[in-house]
């Protein structure tokens, strides 16, 4: 395919970028119209923090989980995402600024300026033996310090990797940087496979400090992954719109939409063999857990499951379905609100107890921080040429076909 003719700049519209500042005013407006319509008592105050806590872990879980897909992609040998090189280190490249206010989030926590996680409390710790019997684990010092560590870590292999793809396009040799980058994702990819399950432990699982289940890191990792997908393929389709990324065929389309399609069933594979094996054994240190969402949040609860479970399966099984762009984009923004409302689920609970529920705050804040995550990421889209140059494998992605 000849490149020479194709627009390869990406310049973010007016227009676009009155949509993404549009989404983060209604959201603000929302936002606020929720805060002040219910009393300031510490109960919504603790909700103002926990929704802040939502959207934050969710929007980073995505960069952190592009990450991990783009170095799946050295890893494997990868040629047909070499299309989408750019728009994974565009959603990337959230990934400091997501960490940082990670982190700043969890020192607030240790202060205890919020009390989103009960066992930073020492009062607490004091009065409940299964907390004290978990101190070795669950304690300031150690929170902040693996956060610190496995945060820095995330930044500088997604600052390195980005770094070295712009090289590359600079005239570096291509081939040496590819075979470079392949060693250093293999050593994330291991580094990643133990750091976000232990990572998953702390920000959210110890939320319900007394539950515990060896399956939740990885269920908190496919619930990212997918949407990190969404987000891939609604850049692709938004490139399409502007009539540019002319080297996204429809092949390329298919293949993120089976990413879509799969990784959707990794979720709902990984959330059900949990909750059976939970449920059934009826261990009440572990049933604790689904019994206050089962109390509480039924009807979200399994909305949340059957819409993202049934709604990949029914309307994304077929190969045209795969390669329709309405279809895709439809799917995409659907199931990405509710995995949204999975990580909510995972949150709330723990923090609010029976008082959590889907309301104005909840809603504005979800579009006010997705308007700002689009135009950040696509910002960071207009900084690169929209395809790689040097990489070995990129005639093969530009005549990539199934």
């Amino acid at each position: 395919m000849d490149t020479s003719g194709m627009n390869l700049n990406y310049t973010l519209s007016t227009k676009t970028k009155n949509i993404c500042l549009g989404l983060i005013g209604i959201g603000l407006v929302i936002t606020l119209i929720g805060i002040f319509y219910h009393h300031q008592d510490a109960l919504q105050i603790q909700r103002i923090w926990s929704n802040i806590w939502v959207n934050l872990f969710f929007f980073f879980g995505i960069s952190l989980l592009a990450t991990f897909f783009y170095a799946v992609q050295y890893a494997a040998e990868a040629a047909w995402a070499v299309a989408y090189k750019r728009i994974m280190e565009a959603v990337m490249n959230f990934l400091p600024i997501g960490s940082v206010l990670i982190y700043f989030y969890c020192i607030l926590g240790v202060l205890g300026v919020h009390h989103t996680w009960k066992w930073l409390d020492s009062a607490a710790v004091g009065a409940d033996k299964a907390l004290q019997n978990k101190s070795a684990f669950l304690n300031p010092g150690m929170f902040l310090v693996l956060t610190g560590l496995f945060l820095a870590a995330y930044i500088a292999y997604q600052r390195w990797t980005c770094k070295m793809s712009l090289e590359a396009d600079a005239g570096g040799d291509g081939v040496k940087m590819w075979k470079m980058n392949q060693r250093k994702a293999a050593i994330f990819l291991v580094f990643f496979g133990f750091t976000s399950v232990v990572g998953s432990w702390f920000w959210l699982m110890s939320i319900d400090a007394h539950w515990f289940s060896t399956l939740f890191g990885w269920y908190v990792f496919a619930g990212q992954w997918v949407g990190a997908i969404i987000v891939f393929n609604l850049i692709g389709l938004h490139l399409k719109s502007k009539g540019q990324g002319e080297f996204l065929n429809d092949s390329h389309q298919h293949d993120m939409g089976k990413w879509m399609f799969a990784v959707s069933f990794l979720w709902t594979y990984l959330w059900f063999s949990q909750f059976m094996l939970i449920w059934y054994a009826n261990l009440p240190e572990e049933v604790a857990y689904y019994q206050a969402r089962w109390d509480d949040y039924r009807c979200m609860l399994w909305t949340m499951f059957f819409v993202n479970f049934a709604l990949p399966m029914i309307m994304l099984m077929s190969r045209d379905a795969k390669r329709n762009r309405t279809f895709i984009f439809i799917v995409g923004c659907i199931i990405f609100f509710f995995h949204w409302v999975d990580t909510f689920i995972m949150i709330m609970p723990g923090t609010m107890g029976a008082q959590g529920h889907i309301g104005l705050m909840e809603i504005g804040m979800f579009l006010a921080s997705t308007g700002g995550f689009a135009l950040y990421t696509l910002k960071q889209l207009a900084k690169a040429p929209l395809l790689v140059k040097n990489h070995p494998y990129l005639e093969e992605t530009l005549h990539f076909h199934i």
